[in-house]
Parts: C-alpha cells; structure tokens; sequence
C-alpha cells in the first residue's frame, strides 16, 4: 500500500507539471492566434488574454489522453533511469502491480475531468462563440443561422395523442436563436398527414410556444386552400424547443454539460432531432476515464523496463507513438458511431479495451517468472 501511494503520487506529480506547461503553451498559442484574428478589431492584450482563456479549455481537454501517456512514460522512466525500479521489481513486486496504482490514478484523474472539467469546457466554449459573435458583428443582431434556410422540427405532443409533427423553415433566424423570420410551420397529423400550413412574417420563440406575428394559414385539408386560407395579426402554437436546444441541435455536441446530456437527448429526439452524435458524444466521455488509464498501461509497457543511452529515447518514442495511435483511433472509432457504422457503446469501449489488452500482454511477457 506504501509502494501504491508513493508511485500513484510520482505519477500525479508528473501529469500536473506536463499538463501545466501544456497549459501555459496552449494560452499562448491562442492567444497569439486571436491576436492575428482580430488585429483589425483592437481589442488589446487582454481581450486577446480573455478570449484565449475561453478557447484553451476545450483544447486542452481534448489532449488530455496524450498528456496522460507522457506523464506515465515520465514516471517509469524517472523510476528506471533512478534504479528504484529494479529495486522495486528485486523485492518482488510485478509489473501489474507497479502498473496499477497509476492506472487507477488516472482513471480517477478521467472521472475527476469528465464530472467537473466538461461542464467548465462546455461554458466556456459557448462564453468564446459568444464573444467572437459579438466581436465580428460589432453588436449588431442580423446574422443567420444557416447559408440558406433554417429547417427545425419539432413535436406536438402538447395538442394531444393524435399529435404528429411540425416542420419548420425560416430565411434566416437570429443569432440567439429565439426569433425566425419569413417562417412557415407545415403541421402533420398522425394519420392524416400535413394539415395546415402557416406562413408567419415574424416567429418569436417563448416559454412553451412559438408567437406568431403576421399570419396567414392554409387549411391543407380543404380542396381549394387558397381560398380558404385565413389572414390574422397574432397567433401562438405549442412548443417543447427552447433557445438553447436550437443553437445545440446545430452545434457541436461537447457544447452541452455531460450531466445534461440524458436529457439533452431525450427532448432533442422528441423534437425530430438526430441525437446520434450526442449519443456517441456521452458514451465517449463516458469511457474517457478507462482511455486515460489504458495510456498509462501503454506508458508501462515500452518505457517500464531498465533502460539506458539511446534505448531511452527510443522507449519513450515507441510509448508516445503508442499513445497517439490509441488517440487516433478512438477518434476514428466516433466517427464510425456517428455514422451508424458502430453500436455507440462498441465504439466508446473497444479503443481503450483494445489498448489495455495489447499494453497488458505487452508486460506479462516481459515478466520474468
């Protein structure tokens, strides 16, 4: 338990100085970057500071698997090049059980990051979008949503159990998302089809409805619609969409807290949505914490051994090379659940099971007995 907590702390310390200066190049980067961004902008030194503090978030949470393999590689090469390696493996000691106590540590380290650290990144993401918003239009509420046209879907599920759905279209939206302009709702029935169909010069999204200003309405159902269309000032329809899920349902899904997630998705597919990127998105960052330990595991496994000279350099290259190639292919795994392609539970567990396995028989045989 001693030999535990003193390799599991070498570790912590190795990952928080890596991650430090990971960190600090990171703001420095960005900062940098926003400064050439904006240049014509004037925004100074501290609003490129500020903008770089609201940006390095989710970068840096992106890395942190590959900040995980160095601060394992870091840790069993300090341990090997100090001979207190040998020492530890003399008394005997296996590599499992040298191997577990940082594993462990990371994967605490992962649901530490994944509890606490993805809602800060997903505020800070939308605090930077909104900033870089309010920056390139000067302040001004004219942008749209989409190149063209902005298509929404949504339920009914408010008008009763012969409710179907509600398709959406506007020229363009505003950039809080709460008002569509030039929009027409197409009502479906259940079993009938579309219904109605309303033109509206104006839809401003409230708590629970949309309000419509500048109506006209067509009675689909009728043989002649045009004639029977009806012109009114004002007009309300149920709603379950809110601001925010619009603007998510358009973007990127680490946008939204993990914690919100469940959620997130049960309304977003209420409404007509596609959740499938948020669904591998939450398995994904359900399986970050087993991801950060299968790269300590691929430390261990080429950088445990006593090495010496040019071996070290070449440990610590096959290890980081491991590592990335872990990363790349969880990536590549998300992509194949947002495809369809993969079951979303099989491509958030099957890279760091795929790491684990591959590190673990890796060390068994170089155990000696």
């Amino acid at each position: 338990m001693i030999l535990a907590r003193y390799v599991a702390r070498r570790f912590l310390r190795s990952f928080l100085l890596i991650a430090g200066v990971f960190l600090l190049i990171l703001f420095l980067i960005d900062m940098i970057e926003m400064i050439r961004r904006f240049a014509d902008r004037d925004i100074g030194l501290t609003g490129a500071a500020r903008l770089a503090a609201l940006n390095i978030a989710g970068s840096f949470y992106a890395i942190l698997p590959l900040i995980t393999v160095l601060g394992g590689i870091a840790l069993f090469i300090n341990l090997a090049r100090s001979s207190e390696m040998v020492a530890i493996r003399a008394s005997g000691r296996s590599g499992i059980k040298v191997v577990t106590a940082p594993a462990v540590t990371a994967m605490l380290i992962g649901f530490l990051t994944v509890g606490l650290f993805n809602p800060i990144v997903a505020a800070t993401g939308k605090m930077f979008d909104s900033a870089v918003a309010n920056i390139e239009r000067d302040g001004r509420q004219t942008v749209s949503v989409g190149d063209s046209a902005v298509w929404l879907r949504q339920s009914e599920a408010e008008t009763g159990d012969d409710a179907g759905q509600i398709v959406i279209r506007a020229a363009r939206a505003s950039p809080d998302a709460t008002t569509l302009y030039d929009a027409w709702f197409l009502i479906f029935e259940r079993e009938s089809g579309p219904t109605r169909r309303i033109e509206a010069r104006e839809a401003r999204l409230a708590p629970g409805e949309w309000q419509l200003t500048g109506v006209k309405e067509y009675p689909l159902d009728r043989p002649n619609p045009e004639a029977a269309a009806t012109e009114n000032e004002t007009l309300t329809l149920p709603s379950e969409l809110t601001a925010q899920r619009i603007r998510d349902g358009f973007g990127r899904p680490d946008s939204v807290p993990i914690w919100q997630l469940p959620g997130f998705i049960a309304g977003l597919e209420r409404a007509g949505f596609s959740a499938a990127r948020h669904r591998v998105w939450l398995q994904m960052e359900l399986a970050r914490p087993f991801v950060m330990a299968a790269m300590v595991m691929i430390a261990a496994a080429f950088s445990m051994q006593h090495v010496r000279g040019r071996n070290t350099g070449i440990a610590v290259l096959l290890a980081f090379a491991a590592g990335i190639g872990l990363f790349f292919l969880r990536n590549m795994a998300q992509i194949l659940g947002e495809n369809g392609q993969l079951p979303p539970p099989l491509a958030a567990a099957a890279p760091p099971l795929i790491g684990a396995l591959l590190a673990l028989g890796l060390i068994l045989h170089r155990e000696d007995g």
